[in-house]
């Protein structure tokens, strides 16, 4: 059940099935979210059960603003307050230690949660108008499959669930890729995933660098080795040995799809897909690409190495883990 997402009775109309526990897929800046009262933990049961998602792996969880995440964190710290004050609204999660008794379905039953307080504005307007309705915040993963491509439009989100379930469109997300997780838990600052915002902002937001993933991060979304595939088969090469494997395919490679920045195939059967030289173009378009050559009945996917440099980590990121699956 598709539901615009600039009307508001119809953004009043989800906030209200938020508060009875009912699932709602919507919109945020980075990719469309499938959201259930965080607060209750039968609603976010019915979350793990349509993504099909291990119980363990704990959720987001989304508020209005930085007021609103009050009631989830037993303290913040000045890590955790310096970074929301820099970049909430926007595509940051904060992992902070959790308010005990509260969302513990959310976070999997661990000690932390994490928070994020997203800029787009139907997003924006649904947390506002669930929160007068009495719904704290909204605990939401990607709107799709466990482990699967992360949907970007509201078509992306009706082709994974039944039809039933309402889903706010608010348009294409303008990020594309997943949040930044910081991990504000544990005294100093540890990037858990990275997304958009460069790691140089965060550390003069932080006043300190941001340290590397340990083996004692607590476990944070989208983190897994093997995730955000495609049904294909994806090939992460780097440019050289891109260019030489699809020289020896000649003409016929039929079933292999080619995403590239410098790579052209030459041949008729190879479906391609130019991948931007910029990185935040990139990753806007990154999951709608993979998804689109799905739809092609593309079974190979090989994709030219992003450069290896800071902005590109998020990209990088993702389809290191779409080819690991």
């Amino acid at each position: 059940m598709r539901l615009e997402g600039t009307d508001s009775s119809t953004v009043e109309q989800a906030a209200r099935l938020l508060a009875a526990g009912e699932l709602v897929a919507f919109p945020t800046e980075t990719v469309y979210g499938l959201g259930a009262r965080a607060d209750d933990d039968t609603a976010v049961a019915r979350v793990f059960a349509a993504k099909g998602r291990p119980a363990d792996h704990p959720l987001i969880v989304h508020v209005c603003d930085a007021a609103a995440a009050a009631p989830f964190v037993g303290a913040p710290g000045p890590m955790a307050e310096r970074l929301m004050a820099r970049f909430w609204p926007g595509p940051l999660t904060v992992i902070v230690p959790r308010a005990p008794g509260i969302a513990t379905a959310a976070a999997s039953g661990h000690p932390t949660i994490g928070l994020r307080c997203p800029s787009h504005p139907v997003a924006a307007a649904l947390l506002r108008a669930a929160a007068a309705l009495g719904v704290p915040g909204v605990a939401a993963p990607s709107a799709n499959r466990f482990g699967r491509v992360s949907p970007t439009t509201a078509s992306h989100v009706e082709a994974e669930f039944d039809a039933s379930l309402a889903v706010l469109d608010g348009g294409a997300c303008p990020v594309g890729i997943e949040s930044t997780i910081v991990d504000c838990s544990r005294g100093r600052p540890v990037l858990l995933r990275p997304g958009t915002l460069a790691s140089r902002d965060i550390e003069a937001a932080l006043g300190e660098p941001l340290q590397a993933r340990d083996d004692d991060a607590p476990q944070a979304p989208g983190t897994l080795a093997a995730h955000y595939a495609p049904n294909a088969r994806v090939r992460l090469m780097a440019t050289p040995m891109l260019r030489d494997a699809v020289a020896l395919l000649g003409g016929n490679a039929e079933g292999v799809a080619v995403y590239s920045r410098t790579v052209r195939p030459a041949g008729r059967t190879i479906t391609h897909r130019t991948m931007p030289d910029n990185a935040r173009a990139a990753a806007f378009e990154l999951f709608a690409v993979l998804r689109e050559l799905d739809a092609l009945g593309a079974k190979l996917i090989w994709v030219e190495q992003p450069p290896d440099t800071p902005e590109w980590d998020g990209v990088r990121d993702r389809l290191q883990r779409a080819a690991a699956a």
